[in-house]
């Protein structure tokens, strides 16, 4: 083994140290998906998702592209790790990652 100093970044992860507390965040990894899926330029929002929205598994609007659904829903569990502000947000939605439709 050896000694390959403090540890600053591992899987996606930003890991800053400090002589007490240790941080975690995911900044980075945010900016590449928000890039990816042409949202770089979007305003942040104090809610993650509208309040009362009511989602079902019945709707009868036109599916949406599923790969891209499931990419985008997969980076942002992901990103939960560090944002536990938008986890109920993401796990609402990640209840149609099987069968994704425009507006349930």
């Amino acid at each position: 083994m050896s000694d390959l100093g403090a540890l600053s970044y591992y899987l996606g992860i930003e890991v800053r140290q400090g002589k007490e507390e240790l941080t975690l965040g995911q900044n980075a990894y945010a900016l590449k998906l928000l890039e990816r899926n042409d949202m770089a330029e979007c305003k942040p929002c104090v809610t993650p998702m509208e309040e009362r929205l009511k989602l079902t598994k019945t709707s009868t609007t036109a599916k949406v592209d599923a790969t891209l659904y499931r990419s985008i829903g997969g980076g942002l569990r992901y990103l939960v790790h560090t944002r536990l502000d938008i986890t109920f947000a993401v796990g609402y939605v990640s209840r149609f990652i099987e069968d994704p439709r425009e507006d349930h």
